[in-house]
């Protein structure tokens, strides 16, 4: 007895203190069992089951048996993970994946789990994942995090799965957040991910560089004013038509060249000719938009008109966008929107007003509107990410301190790459310090 009483306790103290410890310990053997046993009931309290086959129901008349019970989908797979717990469904007929995402709150209930969320696989096969915690309260990456070439882990998402910034399959990206919303977090984490890759980071703060250049030392170019800036982007404009002429002289197409060895982006050239990929930070775009006079009015065009260039014919120079904001209306000028639909990625920390959660996923997503409008004031970093394919996710990045980045850009710095069309802009820095030698315990002998 005094045995249980102490496990019972430790388990208490656990979900309370550590609810990471006790998933691991207690909590997915306990899930696993509840959903073993409560399985066909809940399925079919939630609407998830058909009834018998016609074939089923003769075969009971004529053997004199009961008439046989709906079926729920047939499990095919049962996994736990680190978070939570991972069901493979396969699908009755006439069942769809759509019925199972609209019961995902009833079987959050049914099954006493933090959260479920499901996805289809492939046809009739759908993944359900439940979260026994909160994951997003205290977040804790993994440790072998899945890494390749553009594609770095960022955060976390609310049903425990690493999320990535894949640049090579979402080229161009728009984070908004209001003030204190965590924007900052989540790009000091964007450097840091991308701080040992072999890409060349460009980055543009008009706040006076204050977030970007502590980073200074991993940053190929950097501008802290709208001068600056624009001629920096149209730097990075010129850069891109020379990687086209490169890509073009590389091609060779003819008839006698197989399919493989054309090029149309860089990823397709040889590894010698490859030219380094850039990923361009704007910190704050409004600044780069507004306007006060003729004069600024005409820069401000020039510097919206390079934007979308890039934005439209960066991705085969292996230049990528990562543009942060609080607003990003058309508010801010002819050409605004049409730069917009060129940003895939979408990820919206907490916002004032649906107005502004309209401006990232008013074209892409309703629900993922709601649920951006829908963050707390006190979860600063949690946001919602979606793509133009309409589906969306809650995530939460690291909180990594500006100390911490800057370590990881130091620690990287002999990575940073030279390029020649942004040499004007590469900031001028000192070298780093060296070691302190330690002092010896023994004082060295005199003459």
């Amino acid at each position: 007895m005094v045995a249980v009483v102490v496990v019972v306790a430790a388990a208490g103290l656990l979900r309370w203190r550590r609810p990471a410890w006790y998933w691991l310990t207690f909590g997915a053997l306990v899930a696993t069992v509840r959903v073993l046993f409560r399985y066909a009931s809940v399925m079919e309290a939630c609407g998830l089951t058909v009834p018998p086959s016609r074939w089923r129901l003769a075969l009971a008349r004529m053997t004199n048996r009961p008439a046989p019970e709906s079926r729920p989908p047939r499990i095919l797979r049962l996994r736990p993970t680190r978070t939570g717990l991972v069901l493979r469904l396969k699908l009755q007929p006439g069942q769809d994946a759509f019925d199972v995402a609209a019961a995902t709150d009833r079987l959050r209930h049914s099954f006493g789990v933090y959260g479920v969320t499901s996805r289809e696989l492939r046809s009739g096969v759908v993944e359900v994942r439940m979260t026994g915690y909160d994951v997003l309260q205290r977040v804790q990456m993994p440790a072998p995090a899945e890494t390749r070439p553009m594609r770095i882990p960022v955060a976390l998402r609310e049903d425990g799965a690493v999320h990535y910034r894949d640049y090579r399959a979402v080229p161009h990206g728009l984070t908004l957040g209001a003030t204190e919303s965590g924007k900052s977090v989540y790009q000091r984490n964007l450097v840091a991910g991308l701080a040992p890759h072999h890409v060349a980071l460009v980055g543009i703060g008009c706040k006076q560089g204050v977030e970007l250049f502590p980073l200074a030392r991993r940053f190929s170019a950097l501008a802290d004013n709208p001068d600056t800036a624009l001629d920096l982007l149209e730097a990075l404009v010129g850069h891109m038509e020379e990687v086209y002429q490169l890509i073009r002289a590389e091609q060779r197409i003819s008839v006698a060249v197989p399919d493989a060895e054309i090029a149309a982006d860089i990823w397709d050239l040889r590894e010698d000719l490859r030219p380094v990929p850039v990923v361009v930070l704007v910190d704050e775009v409004a600044e780069l938009a507004l306007f006060a006079s003729k004069e600024e009015e005409k820069r401000r065009d020039r510097i919206i008109t390079a934007l979308v260039r890039l934005a439209q014919l960066g991705r085969a120079a292996g230049i990528y966008l990562e543009i942060c904001g609080q607003r990003f209306g058309s508010e801010l000028g002819k050409g605004i929107t049409m730069l917009r639909a060129q940003l895939t990625g979408r990820t919206a920390h907490r916002v004032n007003d649906e107005t502004s959660a309209n401006m990232a996923f008013g074209d892409v997503s309703p629900d993922a509107v709601l649920a951006a409008i829908q963050i707390p004031t006190d979860t600063p970093g949690v946001a919602v990410t979606g793509d133009s394919t309409g589906g969306w996710a809650r995530i939460r990045a690291p909180h990594t301190t500006l100390r911490e980045a800057v370590n990881i850009c130091n620690k990287h710095a002999d990575r940073t790459p030279d390029v020649p069309a942004l040499a004007a802009f590469r900031p001028a820095l000192a070298p780093l310090p060296q070691a302190r030698v330690p002092l010896s315990k023994t004082a060295p002998a005199t003459a």
